[in-house]
């Protein structure tokens, strides 16, 4: 499996930004995808994650009611839709893939290469 992850990029506090995580090489519709955050100096930590049929999404705390984590079978996409930006969000995003839906690094066995996001005024 490929997961590559764009959209990064830099922003305000309160501002919005759009990462899109494209996933080639096995079934689409048979695993769960998420969203970690790594900040300069810091582990990976989970922010978001989506099932193989978007049904259930789980996210971290503080993402919750800012963040929308969602699927486009058609275009093979994990999007994370992020509002009203904190520079706490501030890290190298990365999209995971694995064959069930969790919230721990470890049991991600695909990852894409990341993508910056900013958040500074």
């Amino acid at each position: 499996v490929q997961l590559q992850a764009f959209g990064g990029g830099v922003v305000q506090p309160g501002g919005s930004l759009n990462l899109s995580c494209a996933i080639s090489g096995r079934g689409f519709s048979t695993h769960a995808e998420a969203w970690f955050r790594q900040a300069p100096g810091k582990e990976r930590e989970f922010v978001a994650s989506i099932n193989w049929s978007g049904s259930t999404t789980f996210y971290e705390d503080d993402a919750k009611g800012r963040f929308t984590i969602s699927r486009d079978s058609a275009k093979k996409l994990v999007n994370l839709q992020m509002t009203n930006l904190k520079p706490e969000d501030t890290g190298v995003y990365y999209c995971g893939s694995a064959p069930g839906i969790f919230t721990v690094v470890s049991r991600y066995d695909a990852w894409g290469q990341g993508t910056l996001v900013t958040v500074s005024s």
